[in-house]
């Protein structure tokens, strides 16, 4: 990005992260969700270092919290309290410890792992062990007094253990469990209120109520995460909670020291697949030097103390750009169009498409070529397009037009009488006749292990895939933004479709699914054309000199040649394959014809058939007067009959697998 992009981008970003912290901190009435926000903060973030020179001293990453309302009387803080920088990645966690060893801390003996509530920090005031106030962060120099409302949440003593001199101030979260939050929408909802959009949320409008006994029905809940007590000196962070459980504060059980880098991964991981299990939202772990001279000796930075980082959980959703909008047609020739989007971690995974549905959900959402979006992927299906950011277009945006022509086929597309859908009515559409992408997979063709109907339906309906060569180039990720697919399965997946980017030449012809053209039928082509673009480039006319290639099977393949779409398939298909000669130099059973009856116990049929055909021999599925071999296993039935009639030499399992040594 040039700087004069960037320098227009940072203006749009900035007015738009202002907006939704006014409407997040201060007035409680989010139009995104926090990921989303986040996604917004830390696009500002990058860019603002990218071009330092851009970044200005009312920049919104700069700002903590909201500004206070009128209503409520201010309190000061004792001191500043801060907001964290966030890390998405373990590279950004590498990142942060690295430019601690810049600071001159090259090495850290231990970090202290907390969890990170999604709730409303505060701060609260003791004189002499008794609570005397409490305020919200508000804009990180002062606060709301919220003193009232706080005395009505049981976790909060009144009095510390212990503690009977001395000012000491403690900060910590307020928060709602999910069971309270459902409860008190299931209220809102009966009695026509509004329907609260979060729990972090709904805990500010809990606590900012000027009637205590309202806060006080909300149950609301706290844990607390910073001891300020300018008396005493402690050694660690872990020191600090030590003292806090002790005094008969609530701390987060959680917690924990960790003495590496790939400590706090572990205990994020572990976290990130163990949240859903806790009775609280949590949106991330929070990481901090656990040595308090050297968390000390980093200092601040902005917004932020440089020794602690919010190592955030993978979103549910996240911002992003609309590069593209394409149309994917389905298995009923429905046209639905996909955002192609300039790719972004949802949910640990790289999202790089998105649908929008059909035209009516395109215009509903009012979203254009070039948009900032918030994509969700929720439930572990396809993402979609949920919101358009309007504030950030800069008139360079384009409208999306549902285009004229089948984008498989080519052919014309018409509008569905009474609805808002396009169709292509071309039957013979590749997108529409899944069944010979279906056959392409199959065991006798590329025999790709685990990939059935269902999951190319999937591949198809996602736009991830238009066709067979379309496989070769899948990857994990595309995977992972199917239903139902998780880390192992999506790399077998892909591990199943690279191992068969060789392929023998009797299964490749198989595998196109040529009309009249079976198994059979494409060894004996395989065999006498060896390579591929010989058997292409045959007239119908010479198709037909070879044994039992009669004129609907020359005429049948001379046609499938013909079609521009399958020209353009094989053109792909150069770009990944490795078309092979058929197996095995031997020729030792050349000229012999075998067919095959009942179950052999060291070798399946397919099996059996291969290993012929890698000697020169060949495979009739019916005994005649020029069959050379009866293979008779158990249970060979009515062929082992006709083959002692015609006086066919028979052979059992035993003699079968000499012959092939």
């Amino acid at each position: 990005m040039d700087k004069k992009t960037a320098s227009q981008r940072i203006k749009k970003l900035r007015e738009s992260v202002i907006r939704h912290q006014h409407l997040y901190h201060t007035l409680d009435e989010p139009e995104i969700s926090d990921a989303a926000y986040d996604a917004l903060v830390h696009e500002l973030d990058d860019l603002e270092r990218m071009f330092p020179d851009l970044a200005t001293s009312d920049t919104p990453t700069q700002r903590v919290g909201g500004k206070t309302l009128q209503q409520f009387s201010k309190v000061e803080h004792v001191s500043r309290m801060y907001s964290l920088n966030d890390a998405f990645s373990p590279e950004d966690i590498e990142k942060w410890v690295a430019r601690l060893a810049n600071l001159g801390i090259k090495e850290i003996p231990e970090f202290y792992c907390d969890l990170k509530m999604d709730g409303l920090a505060v701060e609260l005031k003791y004189e002499n062990g008794i609570f005397i106030q409490g305020s919200t962060r508000g804009d990180g120099l002062v606060g709301e007094d919220v003193t009232q409302n706080l005395k009505t949440i049981g976790d909060i003593p009144v009095k510390l253990k212990g503690v009977t001199k001395g000012t000491v101030y403690i900060r910590g979260e307020v928060y709602l469990t999910k069971r309270e939050f459902e409860q008190i929408n299931e209220k809102q909802a009966k009695k026509g209120g509004k329907i609260y959009a979060n729990p972090r949320n709904t805990a500010a409008g809990s606590l900012r109520q000027l009637d205590p006994q309202i806060t006080a029905s909300r149950k609301l809940n706290f844990h607390a995460y910073e001891l300020v007590d300018v008396q005493s000196e402690y050694k660690t962070k872990s020191n600090k909670y030590q003292t806090l459980k002790k005094w008969g504060v609530p701390i987060n059980p959680n917690g924990k020291v960790v003495h590496s880098v790939r400590g706090i991964q572990e205990f994020r991981d572990y976290w990130e697949q163990e949240r859903e299990n806790l009775k609280y939202e949590l949106d991330g772990v929070v990481i901090s030097i656990n040595n308090t001279k050297l968390f000390e000796q980093v200092g601040i930075v902005g917004k932020a103390p440089r020794g602690s980082v919010a190592y955030k959980f993978a979103p549910k959703e996240a911002e992003t750009v609309v590069e593209n909008i394409i149309v994917n047609v389905g298995r009923t020739g429905v046209l639905t169009p996909l955002a192609m989007l300039q790719p972004v971690n949802i949910g640990g995974v790289t999202v790089s498409r998105a649908t929008l549905h059909n035209l009516d959900e395109i215009k509903r959402l009012d979203v254009k070529i070039g948009d900032t979006v918030i994509v969700g992927r929720a439930g572990d299906v396809i993402p979609d397009v949920k919101k358009v950011i309007l504030e950030l277009r800069t008139g360079a945006e384009k409208y999306f037009r549902m285009p004229k022509n089948c984008p498989v086929c080519g052919e014309a597309i018409q509008k569905i009488d009474g609805k808002v859908a396009y169709r292509c009515v071309n039957q013979d559409c590749p997108a529409i006749k899944r069944e010979a992408l279906y056959h392409f997979v199959s065991r006798r063709a590329f025999d790709m292990d685990g990939i059935g109907p269902k999951m190319l339906d999937q591949l198809m309906d996602s736009g991830l895939i238009k066709d067979a060569a379309d496989l070769f180039k899948l990857t994990k990720e595309d995977f992972l933004n199917l239903e139902r697919f998780a880390e192992k399965s999506a790399e077998n997946a892909v591990a199943s479709i690279q191992g068969r980017k060789e392929i023998q030449l009797s299964r490749f012809i198989y595998a196109l699914g040529i009309p009249h053209v079976g198994e059979e039928t494409a060894f004996t082509l395989a065999k006498r054309f060896r390579i591929f673009d010989a058997f292409a480039d045959t007239s119908a006319a010479e198709l037909q000199t070879v044994p039992d290639i009669g004129p609907v099977v020359s005429d049948s393949i001379s046609s499938w040649f013909s079609h521009s779409y399958n020209k353009k398939l094989l053109e792909k298909f150069k770009k990944y394959l490795k078309i092979l000669l058929e197996k095995g130099e031997s020729q030792k059973l050349a000229g012999k014809t075998f067919v095959l009856t009942g179950t052999m116990e060291s070798l399946s049929r397919d099996e059996a058939k291969e290993k012929i055909r890698d000697l020169g021999g060949e495979v009739s599925a019916s005994v005649s007067k020029n069959t050379d071999f009866l293979v008779a296993a158990s249970e060979p039935g009515s062929k082992y009959d006709k083959a002692k009639k015609l006086g066919v030499k028979v052979l059992d399992e035993s003699e079968f697998l000499k012959m092939l040594e």
